[in-house]
């Protein structure tokens, strides 16, 4: 199982970044994948989920402002993120959850000015 994310980077409060992880290995289509972040200091939390049968949920801090896809031909998952805020400055993971086994990418780094 192999899960690279990419897209992060430097942006301005207010700006935007989509974020994106392809994914090789298994069977993409039958699995929930999921965006987690870790800020420093804190502990790793769940940004956004989707299913596949492409139900969404996210946390209440990036409701609204966050959005999760899925291309099941690309086997791969994005996180658009739009009016980004300091706080959302962390390491972005992508994971995926299928079968009972969990897989993780190294990360993207996501650091948003002020």
């Amino acid at each position: 199982v192999l899960l690279v994310e990419s897209g992060g980077g430097l942006v301005q409060a207010g700006g935007s970044l989509r974020l994106s992880c392809a994914a090789s290995g298994f069977i993409f289509s039958i699995a929930t994948m999921n965006w987690y972040r870790q800020a420093p200091g804190k502990e790793r939390e769940l940004v956004a989920s989707i299913t596949s049968s492409v139900r969404t949920e996210y946390a209440a801090s990036v409701k609204g402002r966050f959005a999760i896809s899925r291309d099941n031909v690309k086997n791969t998952v994005y996180l658009q993120m739009n009016s980004l805020e300091p706080e959302d400055t962390a390491v972005y993971y992508c994971n995926r959850r299928s079968l009972g086994e969990s897989d993780w990418g190294k990360g993207t780094l996501v650091t948003v000015s002020s």
